[in-house]
């Protein structure tokens, strides 16, 4: 076999701080795609439907998908979606039991999403390493809850205030307006405490945006993977796949994953999805493609005889 190694096709974005350590577990960026499982502990989330709202299915949803592959478990207790407001002790009832029980078996990156810095102080006491807060630091104790913890954030782009609706959202150019959010996002938390090291950033696909934008940010993804964080990109299961296929919830995992290609060929690191174990055969896959990893094995036509 040749020793020649190809021009590398991957769009690799320049990284702050690209190899990471966060909570228990070190990952490269520059070379590596994680995938995080998502895990609702709510009744109405609208892909799992409240199937994993108990603690005791919550708890084996998350250590599930650790045994799937997923090196992220990303717990919820309160949708961003419109609905009724949830209250911030019932927030945290739902989900520190949840990290305390993952923590306890598991050195799993865990990842709160939440926009409430009580529930996010909370989480950071339990165990949680990472929070995941959709409304990219709106509310500015958020920031300094981060900053005086070792967590790191996901922060992400979104406009409408928390369990509100949001009709009709309009973008001159939604993935330059995204990008420049992001951006301000960032240099807030630098400011107020939060190291680089410690940041990364979701374009929010699908979070006051319509179809034609989640698809515009999953083909121009670059972009965002080009602010110099690691990139999260959230398609799983989400409406723009569902009006794109003409699926319902259920079906839409071939096109999610089609999706998380992209994201990742365009400088995504990190795939936040519900269906893990075809999740991570897609990143694994993909890495493959792009020189980022070798294949696990190698068999076929490397010897004397046809295999």
């Amino acid at each position: 076999m040749s020793n020649h190694q190809p021009a590398n096709p991957a769009r690799a974005p320049e990284l702050i701080a690209p190899v990471r350590t966060i909570g228990f577990r070190t990952f490269d960026f520059s070379r590596q795609v994680v995938v995080m499982a998502i895990i609702n502990r709510t009744p109405d989330s609208f892909y799992d439907r409240g199937s994993t709202f108990s603690l005791d299915r919550a708890v084996a949803a998350a250590l599930a998908a650790v045994a799937d592959g997923a090196e992220m478990v990303d717990i919820g207790g309160a949708p961003f979606a419109p609905g009724p407001e949830i209250s911030v002790p019932a927030e945290i009832d739902r989900v520190v039991p949840v990290i305390e029980a993952v923590r306890a078996a598991s050195d799993v990156v865990i990842s709160v999403d939440t926009f409430q810095p009580e529930v996010a102080l909370a989480s950071i006491r339990a165990g949680a390493d990472l929070i995941n807060d959709t409304t990219g630091l709106r509310n500015p104790d958020m920031v300094g809850v981060i900053a005086d913890s070792t967590a790191g954030v996901v922060i992400t782009h979104s406009l409408a205030e928390p369990r509100t609706p949001f009709a009709r959202p309009q973008y001159s150019d939604v993935v330059a307006e995204v990008a420049a959010f992001l951006a301000e996002r960032v240099d807030a938390a630098l400011a107020a405490g939060v190291p680089a090291e410690r940041i990364l950033i979701d374009p929010g696909h699908d979070l006051n945006k319509n179809t034609l934008h989640s698809l515009e940010l999953t083909r121009r993804f670059a972009e965002i993977a080009d602010l110099g964080y690691p990139a999260l990109a959230a398609v799983s299961n989400k409406d723009f796949i569902g009006e794109t296929l003409d699926r319902d919830r259920g079906e839409r995992v071939t096109g999610s994953l089609a999706a998380a290609v992209v994201a990742i060929v365009n400088g995504a690191r990190i795939l936040r999805m519900h269906n893990v174990a075809p999740a991570l055969q897609t990143a694994r896959m993909t890495e493959a493609i792009l020189g980022f990893r070798q294949p696990a094995r190698l068999r076929h036509n490397m010897g004397e005889t046809n295999d």
